[in-house]
């Protein structure tokens, strides 16, 4: 039997399922709203018109849920993506861009940004923005108060604006409204950036939605940026703390570095100190010390003793070279210097050259006041005064000093002022290396004090040998020198002799000035008479240079002038009591001509050094006071020496001098400015000039 058709579906049925259709393809509203329209031109019944009203109705509220919730899915699906950069912040700046931009996306605005408060200038200014086009808008600062943005920050709540130009709950100023107007913003919406909740909270900056249209914010929109917000917020305070962590962390692997030195600074200095202790202990002298500290602080180091003058030097010509550049007072004894392994080494105790300027011998220069001296040796003279200045810092400070390059370290026993020692090469002398050198000052003074107090023992035995040797020395010159020998002093070597007297007040101070001048050069020293007789073995040094060089440092240990007279060298006990019986007419002459407190021998007191002196050395006198006119005539074939002859035979007047030299004036007047370039601007004074004509009369009698 035959099946009948289907019946057609009802009006009402077909209209239905195409509304469930559109609905179901998230057709627009517009679309829904066809529907019922279709139904009524399909001419459905009242009944069934009613019921599609209804069902549209139904559909519209279906599909507003359903734009709700997407719309609330990508909301949380941005936070969510928020939540996972902060999460895995590496760059806060890129966070707060990826917030920016999604407070923009999500809320539908033409543009957002962030602002953030500028502690040192007291104002807010733009971190971050999105959307913007305006360089004006971009690099607006705003003060706390001013503008949308400015409310929020003071009262840490959300604020928007439909159209901020005619808003008046905000302190508009005239740089903000440019900016806002110059990118045509007109809808705000803005929220705070907060630390902590009610009340309490912090506000580090805010967030902004804005429109270039007017708007109205709904309260999910506003919850929405708020969530943002505090997202960003976290960033910042989670950036905050890492860098405070990053900080913490570096600042104690810092601490844990500086303990990590300190206590290997410790130990070293431990290890130091216990060998330089054992190098003492075991007999090493004073150029022992020198090497092994400067091997410890890898620098040059020199030892000098309280007058500035080198003990023993290892590295540089002084263990630091003086500011013009030049050696220091290398050797200012009297003793021959031995060199091992880059060390200028002690012989006998003594450190020494020929002068006070580290080798070769002393120039000899005549000043306008008269007195002979040497140029090495004011420049000695200098550089060690230079380094007792240093010294007295470094005691005034209890700690080494750095002076003109180099660090300077004070000896001390007690207050008084062994010397000090000099580090040159480490200007960057850290802490721990300071302190070792410290204590190397320490250890050094221990041995020059142990040497002193030994050798002011020994000087008192020799003492005793000088002062009966002065007293009888025909008696049993034999005797005298085999006495000297059992006591280690060899009275058949060449010795100079000084004779130095001070006033009556300083005289107690003398003898152990003389006892510290000797320290180390091998000599010895005597009260004998009134002068301080000091004997030191002869190294080359003439006896006015040794002269000059204890007058100095004699006068700075009593602390008032002393005057020195120098002869010799002599060997063997008669010799020396005939340089003691010279250099006595010496020191007598000196006081005459008033140069109390200096230096000299007999040689460079002129005529009078002539007649006091045993050998009466006439040609010596002749060639030191007209040496270089002789020079210059026989190496020019001029007539210095002839025109000052005549000059001084004609009373001083060039005319007559011109006349007995058969010259024109001017010849004559070309010659005597010759012989003041040659012999000096003061050849012409009175003493000078009684001295040429004493060796212009001997020159002319001796028929050269």
């Amino acid at each position: 039997m035959p099946h009948s058709p289907a019946p057609a579906p009802a009006p009402a049925t077909r209209h239905l399922r195409r509304l469930l259709e559109l609905l179901a393809t998230g057709a627009p509203a517009e679309d829904l709203g066809t529907v019922a329209a279709q139904a009524r031109r399909d001419g459905a019944g009242p009944e069934d018109l009613a019921e599609i009203d209804r069902a549209v109705d139904a559909a519209l509220r279906v599909q507003s849920t359903l734009r709700q919730h997407r719309r609330r899915e990508a909301e949380l699906t941005a936070l969510f993506d928020t939540a996972g950069d902060l999460a895995a912040l590496r760059d806060l700046d890129a966070v707060l861009r990826a917030i920016v931009r999604r407070a923009r996306q999500l809320l539908g605005t033409d543009t957002a940004y962030l602002t953030l408060p500028d502690e040192e200038a007291g104002d807010t200014f733009m971190r971050v923005t999105d959307g913007s086009v305006s360089g004006l808008f971009q690099n607006l600062r705003l003060q706390l108060g001013e503008g949308l943005g400015g409310l929020v920050a003071q009262t840490a709540r959300p604020y928007a604006t439909p159209d901020y130009r005619t808003d008046d709950r905000f302190l508009h100023t005239g740089s903000i409204d440019a900016g806002v107007l110059d990118e045509g913003l007109v809808a705000i919406l803005g929220v705070p950036l907060l630390l902590g909740s009610g009340s309490g909270g912090q506000v580090i900056g805010a967030l902004f939605a804005a429109d270039r249209t007017p708007r109205a914010f709904a309260p999910d929109e506003v919850a929405l940026l708020c969530s943002l917000a505090d997202h960003a917020a976290i960033a910042i305070d989670t950036a905050k703390a890492m860098a405070d962590t990053r900080t913490a962390l570096a600042g104690l692997a810092e601490a844990n570095a500086v303990i990590g030195e300190h206590s290997a600074a410790v130990q070293r200095a431990e290890e130091s100190h216990d060998r330089l202790t054992d190098l003492v202990l075991r007999g090493g002298d004073v150029s022992d010390v020198a090497t092994a500290v400067a091997g410890l602080l890898k620098g040059d180091v020199a030892v000098h003793d309280g007058s500035g003058w080198p003990l023993a030097t290892v590295g540089g010509p002084d263990g630091a070279a003086g500011p013009d550049g030049g050696a220091g007072p290398v050797g200012g004894r009297d003793s021959a210097v031995g060199r091992r392994d880059g060390v200028v080494a002690e012989r006998d105790g003594a450190v020494g050259g020929r002068d006070g300027a580290g080798g070769g011998r002393t120039g000899v220069v005549v000043g306008r006041d008269g007195v002979v001296r040497a140029s090495g040796e004011d420049r000695s003279g200098v550089r060690a005064a230079a380094l007792v200045a240093a010294a007295e810092d470094s005691r005034s400070a209890a700690r080494a000093v750095f002076r003109d390059g180099r660090w300077v370290c004070a000896m001390l026993a007690g207050q008084e002022l062994l010397g000090c020692l000099v580090l040159d090469g480490r200007p960057d002398l850290t802490g721990p290396d300071q302190r070792l050198f410290e204590r190397s000052s320490v250890v050094t003074s221990l041995l020059l004090l142990l040497r002193r107090s030994v050798a002011e023992t020994e000087n008192r035995v020799r003492g005793d040998l000088l002062t009966d040797l002065l007293a009888a020395p025909r008696r049993d010159p034999d005797g005298l020198v085999a006495r000297g020998r059992r006591l280690g002093f060899d009275l058949d070597r060449p010795h100079l002799l000084l004779l130095a007297r001070t006033a009556d007040e300083a005289r107690g101070r003398l003898a152990d000035a003389a006892v510290r001048h000797l320290f180390g050069t091998g000599g010895v020293s005597a009260e004998h008479q009134d002068a301080v007789v000091l004997l030191l073995p002869d190294e080359g040094r003439t006896p006015g240079e040794a002269a000059r060089l204890a007058a100095g440092q004699l006068g700075r240990l009593v602390g008032a002038p002393v005057t020195v007279a120098g002869t010799g060298p002599a060997a063997g006990p008669g010799a020396i009591a005939d340089a003691h019986t010279e250099g006595t007419r010496c020191l007598r002459a000196l006081g005459v001509l008033d140069r109390t407190g200096q230096g000299a021998g007999v040689a460079e007191l002129g005529f009078l050094g002539v007649l006091l002196g045993d050998n009466h050395d006439v040609d010596g006198f002749v060639t030191r006071t007209l040496g270089p006119l002789l020079e210059y005539d026989a190496r020019r074939g001029t007539r210095l020496v002839p025109t000052l002859r005549a000059y001084f035979d004609c009373g001083g007047s060039l005319t007559r001098a011109k006349d007995a030299l058969h010259v024109h004036v001017n010849t004559v007047v070309q010659r005597l400015d010759r012989v003041q370039a040659l012999l000096g601007a003061d050849w012409n004074a009175p003493e000078q000039a009684l001295e040429l004509q004493l060796a212009l009369r001997l020159h002319l009698l001796s028929g050269s």
